[in-house]
């Protein structure tokens, strides 16, 4: 997260002092939502410190000045510890009890100015911080104590405190307004904390599937299979990498052929085309689908060719001799989604396999074509005619190696 502007900072800053480096991102955003939480009150509470003290009533004064201090001591032991447990069962047990204690000892909801109200923080809060299920018991505590307290009003407001009227107006509306903005603090951090977390996963998802497909698959969980009548399919491999990652350090084998993944990913959405899946150092990209278009072989094409202008201007500022192989054809397909834990979008059929195997027995440096993908692409590029070329499993296929766009003519 980026933490713009000096106040900004120190608030984070203080929110995050129970923040551990193990901590999930779930479990981060409860321990800063809660200390935020903590340190509001804690501020707030000066207020009702310096009134009542200065009113002549020091036991009232006494029940805030002692949640200032547990929670200073309770935020330091946190920050060391980093244990969310007893923090927040202190926090919420604090929040949930000593505003009706305060309240009883003023003279009831009148004197206080219903400051019981502080106690709904804990008893919203509670789902926030604690699982659905752990935060009902607090939620039955809160309305307990509101019942309670109805019933004991008329004993405790036998003998209220003596404040003045516009002294008890203004802590009523200072009760609505803090407690109001204390819960929509929290509530503000929550939804932020769940659409930061929801566009990282939402992120996460779109690397593996489709944007069409993972939408599809979010409204209506199972099979997804589709059949495509025309489309192209590129496979493009690293020549001789496996000696080069014998003999380079690991970090800089991972390094450069990310560098290189990447700059295809770049190229692939620039054409809007759609990258299926990486194996080793074989990259394996499509066009004409999840949304057809009737231009795929040329845009697989103008992608090709840019990859191999890609891997020259990475790899030769590296003095690294990188040379990759490219087989490329059109034809139908069939793409679905496969997996349940971890899912993959993935193509099937004759085209699929006869990309594949005109890329592995293609030649280096070069884009070998195949038939259906030539008729596509023969009447806008410039080919060199292969002849007929011993496909593995798939016989004598004829064969083509695309060299570069014709000439625009007019």
């Amino acid at each position: 997260m980026e933490i713009r502007g000096p106040v900004t900072r120190l608030v984070w800053s203080l929110a995050s002092v129970g923040i551990s480096d193990g901590d999930d991102d779930a479990v981060r955003a409860q321990k800063a939502a809660l200390t935020l939480a903590a340190l509001i009150i804690s501020g707030l509470s000066v207020i009702w410190v310096g009134t009542y003290l200065a009113l002549g009533l020091p036991v009232s004064a006494a029940i805030p000045f002692g949640y200032q201090v547990a929670t200073v001591a309770s935020l330091v032991a946190f920050a060391r510890s980093k244990s969310y447990v007893a923090f927040r069962f202190s926090q919420a047990a604090m929040m949930t009890l000593l505003p009706f204690l305060l309240q009883w000892s003023l003279g009831g909801y009148i004197a206080s100015s219903a400051v019981s109200l502080w106690a709904l923080v804990a008893a919203v809060g509670t789902l926030f911080f604690f699982t659905t299920a752990e935060s009902i018991p607090w939620f039955v505590l809160f309305v307990a104590l509101t019942v309670l307290s109805g019933l004991l009003e008329p004993v405790v407001s036998t003998n209220p405190a003596s404040i003045p009227d516009p002294i008890q107006t203004a802590f009523f509306v200072l009760n609505v307004i803090g407690v109001s903005l204390t819960v929509y603090v929290l509530l503000q951090y929550a939804v932020r904390a769940r659409d930061n977390a929801f566009k990282q996963s939402e992120g996460l998802l779109l690397n593996v599937l489709p944007r069409t497909i993972a939408q599809r698959l979010k409204r209506e969980p199972g099979v997804i299979a589709d059949a495509y009548d025309s489309v192209t399919v590129l496979f493009a491999d690293v020549v001789d990498f496996t000696p080069f990652a014998e003999r380079t350090e690991p970090s800089q084998v991972v390094g450069v052929l990310d560098q290189v993944f990447s700059a295809f990913d770049d190229l692939a959405e620039r054409h809007g085309l759609e990258k299926i899946k990486t194996i080793g150092d074989a990259y394996m990209v499509a066009a004409g689908l999840p949304e057809a278009r009737s231009d795929h072989a040329q845009a697989m094409a103008d992608m090709a060719l840019q990859m191999q202008a890609t891997v020259t201007s990475i790899c030769e500022p590296l003095g690294i001799d990188f040379v990759i192989r490219i087989g490329m054809e059109s034809g139908p397909v069939v793409a679905g989604v496969i997996g349940r834990q971890k899912f993959i979008y993935d193509l099937w059929g004759d085209t699929v396999n006869t990309a594949s195997r005109l890329e592995t027995q293609g030649l280096p440096g070069r884009i070998q074509v195949g038939e259906a993908a030539y008729q596509l692409l023969c009447d806008r590029y410039a080919f060199e005619d292969r002849g007929e070329v011993d496909l593995k499993g798939k016989g004598l296929r004829r064969a083509y190696l695309l060299v570069g766009r014709l000439p625009e003519v007019g």
